[in-house]
C-alpha cells in the first residue's frame, strides 16, 4: 500500500481534534453579589477574565474552534471575544499600542461560537448541547473553574493520548483522601506510561470511605463523540443533574464488557502533577491571583516586595 494511502487511513481513524467546548452557563452563586450582574467567568484574574485563560489554553493545544455553552446574563462573554471598534479607535488615536494589542488579542484568539443551555440540568446536559456543533469528531471540554498553568501543557498531553489510544481521556489529580468527596473519583489500572491510567470505574463525589482511589477528576476532558448517545440516555444522578461522570462510567463499562469492542472505546486518565489554579472557590480564587501576580515579570518584583512586608506586619 502506498505511504500516502496509509496516512489517509490513519487520518480517517483518528481525525484531528480541533473543537473545544467550554460550559459557561453556571450562576456563580458562590461569588454573589459580585456575580449578580457579571458572569463569574468574567471575574478578573490579575488583568484578564478567567475565561480568557481557558480559551488561550485551548488555542495553545491546537484547538481553533471554540463553542461556549452559555445561559441568561452571559452576553458579556460574547462581547469580550468580539471586536470593540469604538474602544479600539480611541486607543489608536491615543497612540496606546500596548493596550490596543491587549484589547484585540481576545477577539483574534479563535473562531468563537455560542449556544444557550436553557434548562440548568448539569454538566452532562451542557455537553450534550454541543452535539450539533461537534458532530462525529472527538472534542475537548474545558471547565472554566480550573486554570492550568501554560508551562504545564495538560490538554496537549490528553489529546496525544486520545490520538494514540482512542476513546475518551480525562484529567486526574491526586488529592488528599479527606477531600475526595468534593470531586468525581476514578478507579484505575496502570498502563505502560507512567502518567496514563486506564479508568475502570467512576463515582461522583463519594464518601471518603467508599472512594476507589484518591484520583480526582479535574476540569479537562477529551471525549469520543459516542458520549452524546450515552448522555441522551443518562438519567439525572447526584443533585438531580445529568452527570458526565455517569456517562463516562457507562463508556468504560461498555468497553471492558465487550473485550474492547465498545463503540466509544476505552476511557483513560492522564495524571496531572503540574500547576492548577482553582477559581471556583473564593479563597482559591484569591490565592490564584496572588500566585499569578507574583510570577508576572511586570508586576511580580514590586508585588512580592509589598506582600512580604504585609505578611511581616500581620505576623
Amino acid at each position: 500500500m502506498a505511504p500516502d494511502m496509509v496516512a489517509d487511513m490513519t487520518d480517517t481513524s483518528h481525525p484531528r481534534i480541533s473543537k473545544a467546548v467550554i460550559p459557561a452557563a453556571g450562576l456563580g452563586t458562590r461569588f454573589l453579589p459580585a456575580t449578580k450582574a457579571t458572569p463569574k467567568e468574567m471575574l478578573p484574574v490579575v488583568d484578564k477574565p478567567a475565561i480568557q485563560y481557558v480559551v488561550e489554553e485551548a488555542v495553545s493545544a491546537g484547538l481553533d474552534d471554540v463553542l461556549m455553552i452559555t445561559g441568561r446574563n452571559k452576553r458579556p462573554l460574547e462581547d469580550h471575544f468580539d471586536r470593540n471598534y469604538e474602544l479600539e479607535s480611541a486607543l489608536e488615536k491615543k497612540g496606546d499600542a500596548d493596550r490596543l494589542a491587549k484589547v484585540q488579542e481576545s477577539s483574534d484568539l479563535a473562531t468563537m461560537h455560542y449556544v444557550r443551555q436553557g434548562d440548568p440540568k448539569g454538566l452532562g446536559h451542557a455537553i450534550l448541547c454541543a452535539a450539533p456543533h461537534v458532530g462525529h469528531e472527538p472534542f475537548a471540554v474545558l471547565l472554566g473553574d480550573d486554570l492550568i498553568d501554560p508551562r504545564d501543557p495538560l490538554l496537549a498531553r490528553m489529546i496525544e493520548v486520545q490520538e494514540q489510544r482512542g476513546g475518551s481521556v480525562i484529567a486526574l489529580m491526586e488529592v488528599d483522601p479527606a477531600q475526595i468527596h468534593l470531586y468525581g473519583c476514578a478507579a484505575v489500572e496502570p498502563t505502560e506510561d507512567s502518567d496514563v491510567v486506564e479508568v475502570t470505574g467512576l463515582v461522583e463525589k463519594p464518601d471518603p470511605a467508599d472512594a476507589p482511589s484518591n484520583y480526582a477528576i479535574i476540569g479537562r476532558y477529551v471525549l469520543d463523540p459516542h458520549v452524546f448517545d450515552i448522555l441522551r440516555k443518562t438519567e439525572p444522578g447526584r443533585g438531580g443533574e445529568i452527570q458526565i461522570t455517569d456517562a463516562l462510567q457507562k463508556l468504560a463499562e461498555e468497553h471492558r464488557g465487550t473485550d474492547g469492542g465498545g463503540a466509544g472505546g476505552p476511557v483513560h486518565g492522564v495524571v496531572f502533577k503540574g500547576r492548577r489554579y482553582d477559581t471556583g472557590d473564593r479563597g482559591d480564587y484569591l490565592r490564584a491571583i496572588v500566585r499569578l501576580a507574583c510570577e508576572r515579570e511586570d508586576l511580580g518584583p514590586d508585588f512580592r516586595t509589598w506582600l512580604r512586608s504585609y505578611v511581616d506586619e500581620e505576623m
